[in-house]
């Protein structure tokens, strides 16, 4: 049916009128409100209404409901048992046996308050049951976290033990055997020690010629000792001549790493290899190499991967590369010259080095520029570079140790080593350990603490010595490898005037704390606050020192005035 329609409506008996009529599509299943249907056609007949829009109702802003929802349906119905039943007596005419029945009587009478008495009585015996029960588990947990606690103290202390006797035997393995700086820094360090201790026997004991016999026997035998650690250290020289040169047999890894291709994994799982100009070059450094390592190749094979060689390195005109090209051409001066192979090994050894250093270069083999440690730029490396008036050479600020109350840079660390070896001779090996300690707990703080970082090994000593006096505040414990400095007021940065020296376990107890003022006797606390005005006194002369005390003392201000 279209969407308009035009019905022709008789108005009269001779006229007729159009009518357009707008058909309106249902979009709703229509109610049907009545109709007929043609029994010979078929056709359905529908009222009027059915082909209206209903009206709809106004929104008064409530939510209604029918009357179904708001009512209760209600349902009667009867209950009767499926079997009848009665009671039947003893009657004139019946009889009915008593063999099946019962007799009760009744029992003593008592009253609530006995009842509830009884229930008391019985609740007293379940508690005193119940408490029993409790107390037996209770004791026996106890008993059971004393032996666990007694086993914990006992390896504890059996740790302690271990750990001390190891110290001490890698200590005397040390003495035994110095190869680092550090051993001979205790070696040269007990040497005082014995000194001081014969000296001052003899001085205590002997007098006149026969004392001066024995300090010049003393002398003699000091001297020896020094000998002695002389011949040590060109001991520990060659080991460490060893070490440059497995040193350099890692770069050699290194190296083959340059050559390597790039690889990645893809979605399937497949490795793919990808070469680059970068790869390519270090794979033709490293056949170069490995062919100039070869040994036992006939003559005219050596003449072609040195002529190889030298057009490689030609490529880059630098010191370097010229002292390779000499090198190269001296070697094939001599082949020539029918010298034996014997007598070429050091020259080709030299070779072999110096092309080693020409591949360390990043201009001459870029690939190996993300594998160095050093910087690329070589510029960088003349960067905060000083002259040491002692030695008379230039070398990185890294090599001067600067105490916190120099103002100018003085000697090399060099020159401060063989200084100390002279006259003092001094270890600073304990100290150094408890300052790396108390700088990486600092950094776990990270609150930007950087007193710490200022503080060199001489202030350490002396914070130490002069003004904790070498044990720990609390238990007096006078063993360095024990002890460690730790925050007074963790609230606040490290610093000389804020800080406690204790033992491990002391230092982990105390950081735990909250308030000091409870925790700790008012003359305790006054003492520590004695040093920290001893050690304030101290670092105040320092130039370094003075704008962190001035902020502290702002800060005690502060905290007074709140």
């Amino acid at each position: 049916m279209p969407d308009v329609i035009t019905v022709r409506v008789q108005t009269d008996s001779d006229s007729f009128q159009d009518v357009v009529v707008k058909i309106e599509r249902r979009t709703y299943n229509k109610p049907f409100l009545g109709g007929f249907r043609n029994m010979s056609t078929g056709v359905e007949f529908h009222n009027a209404g059915s082909q209206t829009i209903p009206k709809k109702r106004p929104d008064k802003g409530i939510q209604l409901f029918c009357k179904e929802t708001q009512t209760v349906v209600e349902k009667n119905t009867q209950q009767q048992t499926r079997n009848t039943t009665s009671t039947q007596m003893t009657k004139i005419g019946l009889y009915v046996s008593n063999m099946t029945d019962k007799l009760i009587t009744p029992g003593k009478y008592f009253t609530a308050e006995e009842y509830h008495k009884r229930r008391l009585e019985a609740v007293i015996v379940l508690q005193k049951y119940f408490r029993r029960w409790h107390a037996i588990n209770l004791v026996q947990n106890l008993m059971e976290q004393k032996r666990l606690r007694l086993a914990q103290e006992a390896q504890e202390e059996l740790r302690k033990k271990r750990e001390k006797e190891e110290k001490l035997r890698r200590e005397y393995e040390k003495k035994l055997n110095p190869k680092t700086r550090e051993d001979f820094e205790l070696l040269y360090h007990d040497l005082e020690l014995w000194m001081q201790e014969e000296t001052e026997r003899i001085n205590r004991t002997l007098t006149g010629a026969e004392r001066k016999t024995a300090l010049c026997a003393l002398l003699e035998e000091e001297t020896e000792l020094i000998a002695c650690i002389g011949m040590h250290k060109l001991n520990a020289n060659v080991e460490n001549q060893q070490k440059a040169i497995l040193q350099l047999l890692e770069f050699y890894k290194l190296f083959l790493k340059c050559a390597q291709p790039r690889r990645w994994k893809a979605f399937d799982g497949k490795i793919t290899e990808m070469d680059t100009q970068n790869t390519l070059r270090g794979k033709e450094l490293l056949e170069i190499y490995r062919s100039i390592c070869t040994k036992d190749i006939p003559k005219d094979e050596r003449t072609s991967v040195l002529l190889t060689l030298k057009c490689t390195v030609k490529e880059h005109e630098c010191k370097l590369t010229q002292e390779i090209v000499a090198l190269i051409d001296r070697e094939l001066d001599l082949m020539s010259r029918e010298v034996k192979e014997c007598n070429l090994e050091g020259l080709r050894k030299r070779i072999c080095t110096l092309f080693l250093q020409y591949v360390k270069i990043p201009e001459f083999n870029p690939e190996v520029a993300g594998l160095l440690k050093v910087p690329q730029d070589p510029l960088k490396l003349y960067k905060n570079i000083y002259f040491c008036h002692s030695c008379e050479n230039y070398l990185p600020s890294k090599e001067f140790p600067i105490p916190a109350n120099s103002r100018t840079i003085g000697r090399c660390r060099s020159c401060y080593q063989i200084d100390n070896e002279a006259r003092k001779r001094e270890a600073y090996f304990k100290y150094r350990l408890i300052l790396e300690n108390l700088r990486k707990s600092e950094v776990d703080y990270q609150d930007d603490t950087k007193i710490v970082f200022l503080v060199q090994l001489p202030d350490m000593q002396y914070l130490i010595e002069n003004i904790w006096n070498s044990q720990s505040a609390l238990s007096a414990c006078s063993d360095l490898y024990e002890l460690v400095m730790i925050r007074w007021d963790k609230q606040h940065e490290w610093s000389p005037w804020n800080t406690i020296l204790l033992t491990k376990e002391e230092a982990d107890a105390h950081l735990k704390l909250c308030n000091l003022q409870e925790a700790y006797e008012a003359p305790f606390i006054e003492k520590i606050k004695q040093r920290h005005i001893r050690a304030k006194n101290y670092f105040a002369q320092f130039p370094a020192m003075s704008s962190f005390l001035h902020r502290s003392n702002n800060q005690a201000n502060a905290n007074s005035y709140k």
